[in-house]
């Protein structure tokens, strides 16, 4: 079974940081890109960055400049590092696992879907977390 525990969110003033952590079970980074997602309310859920198996990376161009993704292969880990946060990024965040299988993958190029109406939603291949909240006050 795949499990994904994040933690780290909490509130911050503008201009702070926060570190988000991830720890998965069930599941390598071998074989599996991973991914953070938001979502504040009345909003969709919208990727804010993720890690491929090869090690790229993408940003949402609004966190460009102020987050960084990394993962810990040996600990089973991927970290959101955020700096420079704005009121704006307030919202929870879930960390996503893209566990598409080889076979799959050598047919095409495979992403995560940039948003969805809810993080959260079944979709085929996609974990998800629980979220943990992140608030940023000006």
């Amino acid at each position: 079974e795949v499990q994904l525990v994040e933690s780290g969110g909490g509130s911050v003033q503008g201009g702070g940081s926060l570190r988000l952590s991830c720890t998965a079970s069930g599941l390598t980074f071998d074989d599996s890109d991973m991914g953070w997602y938001r979502q504040a309310p009345g909003n969709e859920c919208e990727l804010v960055s993720s890690i491929s198996i090869d090690g790229s990376t993408t940003y949402a161009d609004s966190v460009k400049g102020r987050f960084t993704i990394s993962q810990d292969n040996a600990k089973n880990a991927v970290y959101l590092q955020m700096n420079s946060l704005k009121p704006e990024d307030t919202a929870v965040y879930y960390c996503a696992a893209d566990a598409t299988p080889f076979l799959i993958r050598r047919l095409g190029r495979v992403e995560f879907s940039p948003r969805y109406l809810a993080c959260g939603t079944r979709d085929q291949y996609i974990y998800w977390g629980q979220g943990t909240q992140v608030t940023v006050s000006s």
